[in-house]
């Protein structure tokens, strides 16, 4: 159990903020009715006397408290829910099915659910990532040098001119020039810190982000101009791999990634990317430290801002570095997740 009164205070206004940059940091215990729950929990929040805070779970359930069935403490923050696993499975089974509300009623779910669903969960309906599914079977063939006409037949569109339409609403215009169209593929990773987002081709790993980072919306725009592609729900070789080590990581098991990652940045940002690489797990260094390493001691700003502008979270290890003060510093997914990040790498 905690006892330290900062964290404890810390704790509770996180609490009441419901903020999920916390997830996996804590969890709450409520001595007033035994329920354990997460940082987000959506239910009316206890007065701070009345909570017990713990690193762990398995701390609360042997303090006697039970499972909130709300928040399910017990599970991943975002456990997708049985109706948007059948929903999901639906789809892969026929990524080119063009849905009806007979479909959903073959379901035993109607067609305003599956919307809300996979709104709630992904950020779009469901009719909207079923397409997003077809159009990328679409880049596929395009990629390969097929006809427009064999492409859009295999990827379910029968409208030469509702496949056109599609096309250019996800990369803003017509297929033309097959061979410049570059296709990846994102996909949610769930972990103990919460929820994050990859992006990858068939090759290499470009984004790993928690999705809640400030910013990151406007990271994956950067990343789907630079590389003039479109972005789309899907699985690759390599986010099967990264999930994986996450997983491992995450468990302890595994602090070197081999996940093939491909950096997208200025040649002194590669140079700062491969430096943080180089920091041994459960060890950590300064800008200052960095930039003298890098035989340009002045520039340690600039590898603030290189390491700020890291995209590839933990696989690049920018939560090794700490200010010259010995303070913890800024991180994208939020200082408390760094610090567990440490913790965990010094098996604290």
């Amino acid at each position: 159990m905690i006892t330290n009164q900062k964290e404890i205070d810390t704790y509770y206004e996180m609490l009441v903020e419901k903020n999920s940059n916390y997830e996996g940091i804590f969890f709450v215990g409520v001595k007033t009715t035994g329920i354990l729950c997460r940082p987000t929990c959506p239910a009316k929040k206890p007065l701070k006397e009345n909570c017990e805070f713990f690193e762990t779970a398995k701390e609360a359930l042997l303090a006697s408290y039970r499972p909130c069935k709300r928040c399910h403490p017990l599970t991943h923050p975002s456990n997708l829910s049985d109706d948007v696993k059948l929903l999901v499975t639906a789809i892969e089974k026929d990524p080119t099915k063009k849905w009806t509300d007979k479909d959903f009623d073959n379901l035993a779910i109607s067609a305003n659910t599956a919307r809300r669903q996979l709104k709630k969960e992904f950020g779009m309906t469901f009719i909207e990532y079923a397409r997003s599914r077809r159009m990328g079977l679409a880049f596929k063939h395009i990629r390969n040098g097929e006809s427009l006409i064999d492409t859009q037949l295999a990827s379910g569109f029968e409208s030469s001119n509702g496949f056109r339409d599609a096309f250019s609403k996800t990369m803003g215009d017509v297929p033309q020039r097959s061979k410049k169209i570059q296709v990846l593929s994102s996909a949610w990773i769930e972990t103990k810190l919460g929820s994050m987002l990859a992006i990858s081709d068939e090759h290499h790993l470009f984004l790993l982000e928690f999705v809640d980072r400030v910013g990151l919306e406007t990271e994956v725009k950067k990343l789907r101009v630079r590389l003039n592609a479109a972005i789309l729900p899907g699985k690759t070789a390599i986010l099967e791999m990264i999930e994986k080590e996450l997983t491992l990581y995450f468990d302890g098991e595994l602090t070197d990634f081999k996940t093939p990652i491909r950096y997208l940045g200025s040649p002194f940002q590669t140079e700062v990317w491969d430096a943080l690489q180089r920091i041994p797990a459960g060890t950590t260094t300064t800008y200052k430290k960095i930039a003298e390493n890098l035989n340009n001691p002045l520039a340690y700003r600039a590898v603030a801002r290189a390491n700020g502008a890291n995209q590839l979270s933990i696989i690049v290890p920018c939560h090794r570095v700490i200010n010259t003060n010995g303070a913890l510093g800024g991180y994208g997914g939020g200082t408390a997740r760094k610090e567990w990040l440490l913790k965990h790498e010094t098996n604290e």
